[in-house]
């Protein structure tokens, strides 16, 4: 059988695990009364958010109708290279049109096609380029209701420098206000192709997805075979079981992977028996050998969390291969500590993070301690979602109550004595007068747009201390704009103020640029004259005394009244910004009299302000965790 290896290239919310859906019940994958919403997704997350979180491979079987048009692959078409240029970056769009023929498929042979069900959020970027590089083709998947949004193009351009086939589709034509025609034209300009290549297709109806098929057999190249005899894959993906450890999710590039063979990561450095192979489809189903060109799965049997590595290449440990090109080790983007409610809880804390860790290598995490808030973990994560993610997952499937501190970045600070650290708690931040250098990341972005809001859109750039590089006008009245900004400007709320000032019409990709000299500062929170870690954050010296007043109301609205006088104060640059002061509870002492000499009322009443004074010295505010979670959610 012919093997076409596949992902789908989309937007949050195109339709791409709807159409995925379709394509399983078409070639009769999943049976019809196993059938569900989001089958690939397997976690509630994804199916309550209606997102992908996790990458879900999946092999179908699927025999062409046979009024297929012309394919340039016959049943014994094949690419040999030598084991240099199996190694390197090759382009199977080039190789494709090099071993064009007219031929025809026939509908009584059999396909495999294995799809990959990629994240569509831009927090995942580096796990989809990893999916991308196990496959030979696309489907660039656009919503014909919303035309073409920025993270397309981003994911777009990783599959074009890839030299992957692209294959351009419209979704949701079966919607009452889709607009085929308009996006159409849109997609046609974007890859510079002809109307006729774009396939028009319904995932809720099923309406085109056969065609769709047929198309994907005939226009994705086969894999590329290899002379290279040792063998190697590529761990695009793993998952985690409480009993056989970590599996893998593997393109097999050269040679073949059958049980029982030793095995190595290359990058984790750790050598495994392989227990089991197989593909999935949906399920695992186990088979003798994974053959070069195929997509499965590999039992470990490891249940220490850092050793796979998506990205990383396995070997036969006998006879070892080169590194497969690109892997990287992810680096944090967003920082954030999380402290359990109960310090009695630390332990758990701890098991659950382990636990999330053998499932996802992105999540970094190391011990930290509070004076208020105790012990607890700094955890690193790729973005805002993927800490919503984790978090949530804490709580859901280890049943945890966490306090989560105010997102932060890492800032290169550089001593006077040379010395460089990356910083990224605001505690550890230095103080203001201190002689050192400080340097924080920022972003290219691209931003698509109705015209009519790009008025707004330009005051809320200026608001966040972005700047406009370069206007494109997009068609269909949408402009592209590129921008670049300061990264913890983009943290504070500039993708929902985004999406309320478009109206819900815009959309935003991103990628790290480079480091550049930060105007920042740490904001400090006094409560009763006494530091609380979890509120300081650092921020732009432009927006200091507006956030330090935004402080002082919202923790003066939110914390409860105490048996004393409460100040609460902000402090940067030296000084105190701003402050308020919070009334002490106060009971009627007084309130069982009843008649005498006033000196009795005025002894009580002295009593207690005595009291109230010896509190204000000696006296703790305790700060519920309701307050912390109010605190830190983004203004």
């Amino acid at each position: 059988m012919e093997i076409r290896n596949f992902g789908i290239i989309a937007h949050i919310d195109h339709g791409k695990s709807t159409l995925a859906d379709r394509m399983l019940e078409v070639t009769s994958t999943v049976e019809a009364r196993k059938m569900k919403d989001q089958v690939l997704d397997s976690m509630d997350l994804e199916r309550e958010r209606g997102i992908t979180i996790k990458m879900q491979p999946v092999r179908m079987v699927y025999r062409p109708s046979a009024s297929s048009a012309a394919t340039p692959w016959g049943p014994n078409d094949s690419v040999t290279v030598s084991p240099n240029t199996a190694s390197s970056s090759f382009s199977p769009r080039l190789a494709s049109e090099a071993h064009m023929a007219d031929k025809r498929v026939a509908s009584s042979k059999e396909y495999v096609l294995n799809l990959i069900d990629t994240p569509g959020h831009i927090d995942f970027s580096y796990e989809v380029s990893r999916a991308l590089r196990a496959i030979e083709g696309v489907l660039l998947l656009v919503d014909s209701t919303q035309g073409v949004q920025a993270q397309t193009l981003s994911t777009l351009q990783m599959a074009k420098d890839l030299g992957l086939v692209i294959i351009p589709v419209l979704t949701k034509i079966d919607a009452p206000h889709s607009r085929i025609k308009e996006v159409g034209e849109e997609l046609r300009k974007l890859i510079n192709c002809d109307e006729s290549e774009i396939v028009k297709v319904s995932g809720k109806t099923g309406e085109g997805v056969r065609e769709l098929l047929d198309l994907i057999c005939e226009r994705i190249p086969p894999p590329l075979s290899s002379v290279n005899e040792k063998s190697r894959g590529l761990v695009f993906d793993f998952q985690y079981s409480n009993h056989r450890g970590i599996i893998i999710y593997s393109r097999v590039f050269d040679g073949s992977f059958k049980k029982g063979d030793t095995l190595r990561f290359l990058a984790g450095k750790r050598s495994f028996p392989a227990l089991e192979v197989g593909i999935l489809s949906p399920q695992e189903v186990p088979t003798a050998t994974l053959e070069s060109g195929e997509i499965g799965y590999i039992v470990t049997g490891i249940k220490e969390a850092g050793i796979a590595n998506v990205g990383d290449t396995i070997v036969n440990e006998k006879n070892p291969a080169e590194e497969l090109p690109g892997y990287k080790e992810v680096q944090p983007v967003v920082w954030a500590s999380i402290f359990p409610d109960s310090q009695d809880d630390f332990t758990i804390l701890r098991q659950a993070l382990d636990r999330l860790r053998l499932s996802d290598s992105s999540l970094s995490y190391e011990e930290e301690s509070s004076g208020v808030l105790g012990r607890g973990f700094r955890c690193g994560f790729l973005g805002m979602l993927h800490l919503e993610i984790v978090t949530e997952r804490l709580k859901r499937e280890f049943n945890i109550e966490i306090i989560i501190t105010s997102p932060s970045i890492a800032y290169e600070i550089t001593f006077s004595d040379g010395r460089i650290e990356h910083i990224y708690a605001a505690s550890r931040f230095p103080d203001y007068g201190a002689n050192v250098s400080i340097r924080e990341p920022w972003i290219l972005g691209q931003i698509i747009t109705p015209s009519d809001y790009i008025g707004n859109i330009m005051n809320l750039l200026y608001d966040h201390e972005s700047s406009l590089i370069d206007t494109e006008v997009f068609g269909d009245g949408r402009t592209l704009l590129t921008i670049e900004m300061p990264l913890r400007e983009l943290m504070r709320g500039f993708f929902d103020k985004l999406k309320n000032t478009s109206s819900g019409y815009a959309s935003l990709s991103y990628e790290i640029a480079e480091m550049r000299m930060a105007d920042v500062a740490r904001l400090d929170v006094f409560v009763a004259e006494e530091i609380v870690p979890a509120f300081s954050r650092v921020v732009g010296t432009r927006r200091i005394e507006a956030d330090a007043r935004v402080l002082v109301d919202k923790l003066y609205n939110t914390l409860p009244k105490q048996q004393f006088v409460t100040k609460i104060q902000t402090k940067a640059l030296g000084r105190f910004i701003a402050s308020k002061t919070l009334s002490a509870m106060r009971k009627d002492v007084t309130a069982k009299l009843y008649g005498g000499d006033v000196s009795r009322k005025n002894k009580l009443l002295d009593k207690q302000k005595k009291g109230k004074k010896k509190m204000l010295e000696r006296g703790r505010v305790h700060i519920p965790q309701e307050v912390f979670m109010k605190m830190i959610k983004e203004e």
